[in-house]
């Protein structure tokens, strides 16, 4: 599946096709017959629409002939958060999930997959808005994981997790201000919160988490990499499952 598709009848057909869309760019003001029936079809399948001015529509074009409409295809197919839930079911364990907030780099939500597929996890959820799509930057950096780790994109993380809770399931994120990771119980049905490169989990996400984990520095620096806080936070719920 294409990672990009441009102009209007390839755009059209991308969705009348079923393709997943994550996002469409469209010309700004435009408002001709063509146009309007392809954000008709984009909002039916609740796709993110941008309008833009075309000096953005000419940055990321790559065919130079985007008649005022580009879509970014995802290249995987999105699950659902059922589906992770009856993969947990299937194998008889307690659920354990990350739930990614505004994870906005392609590279890190691609190691993160890793990550969750290494450690056990039954699969990685997503918002729809302000966070990287599974592009084929975000396959080749899984390493494969990806056809093996379900991912699930939802409207709103917060309101996710208060469903998820309802299905007896905990929630930790990581955050500088919080217990030493050591020192909480990570056991049970878990669900790992990462936060957005630069600002972290935000305000309203962290308030809904049970638990907040501060991983141990040493450095002179106060951050870690977003997909390296995954991966100890992570080994940190195995440890304490295996135990």
């Amino acid at each position: 599946m294409s990672e990009q598709i441009e102009g209007r009848n390839a755009v059209l057909e991308a969705f009348r096709s079923g393709k997943c869309v994550d996002k469409l760019f469209v010309l700004d003001r435009c408002q001709d017959g063509p146009v309007r029936t392809i954000i008709r079809e984009a909002r039916k399948k609740d796709t993110i629409i941008n309008f833009v001015q075309k000096e953005r529509l000419d940055q990321l074009s790559e065919t130079g002939a985007h008649q005022g409409v580009i879509a970014q295809v995802a290249a995987y197919e999105y699950s659902t958060v059922e589906d992770i839930l009856n993969k947990a079911k299937e194998k008889g364990e307690a659920p354990f999930i990350f739930l990614l907030d505004d994870i906005e780099d392609p590279h890190n939500l691609g190691a993160i997959i890793r990550t969750a597929n290494l450690a056990g996890a039954h699969g990685v959820i997503i918002p729809k808005r302000h966070a990287a799509g599974l592009t084929s930057t975000v396959a080749k950096t899984s390493a494969g994981a990806l056809n093996y780790t379900p991912v699930a994109k939802v409207s709103n993380l917060g309101q996710t997790i208060e469903e998820l809770k309802k299905e007896g399931m905990w929630f930790v994120c990581a955050d500088m201000g919080g217990d030493l990771m050591y020192n909480l119980n990570l056991t049970g049905p878990m669900g790992v919160v990462i936060g957005n490169e630069g600002e972290g989990v935000s305000r309203l996400v962290k308030e809904k988490c049970d638990f907040v984990a501060a991983i141990p520095m040493k450095g002179d620096i106060d951050s870690l990499n977003a997909s390296v806080a995954a991966g100890i936070l992570a080994y940190e719920v195995v440890r304490q499952r295996m135990k």
